[in-house]
C-alpha cells in the first residue's frame, strides 16, 4: 500500500521526500521495485510458499475439496513434501480454502 503511494507521488515530489513523509527507507522502496521485476530476488520463504500453495491446492482438489488443513498436511507428508502444520494452515487461509465441517448430531428423542 505504501509503495503504491510512493509510485503515485514520486513524479511530483520525488522518492526520497515521499518516503521521508511516510517514514520508510528509500532503499525499502527500491528493493520492493527490484523484487517486482526479478522473482529471483524474492525471499526464500515466499518462494517456498508459492510452491507449497500449488501442492496444497492440488491435494485439496484431488480430495473433493473436503480435506481440512490437518488432512492436507498429513497427505503432503505421505507424498514426501515436508511442511509444518501451521504453515499449511496459514497458506490455506491465504488461499481461502477450507475443509467441510461436520454437522451436529441430530437428537430426535429427549431421554428423561
Amino acid at each position: 500500500m505504501m509503495m503504491l503511494f510512493v509510485d503515485r507521488n514520486k513524479a511530483e515530489y520525488g522518492v526520497e521526500p515521499v518516503c521521508r513523509q511516510i517514514q520508510i527507507a528509500p532503499s525499502s522502496y527500491y528493493e520492493h521495485k527490484r523484487r517486482e521485476r526479478d522473482s529471483d530476488r524474492l525471499p526464500d520463504r515466499i518462494k517456498r510458499d508459492m510452491k507449497l500453495e500449488l501442492e496444497i491446492q492440488r491435494v485439496w482438489e484431488n480430495n473433493f475439496r473436503v480435506y481440512g488443513f490437518r488432512k492436507v498436511w498429513r497427505q503432503l507428508i505421505r507424498e514426501g513434501t515436508r511442511a509444518a502444520r501451521c504453515t499449511v494452515e496459514r497458506l490455506m487461509k491465504k488461499l481461502g480454502i477450507q475443509g467441510i465441517k461436520r454437522g451436529k448430531r441430530c437428537w430426535t428423542t429427549i431421554s428423561g
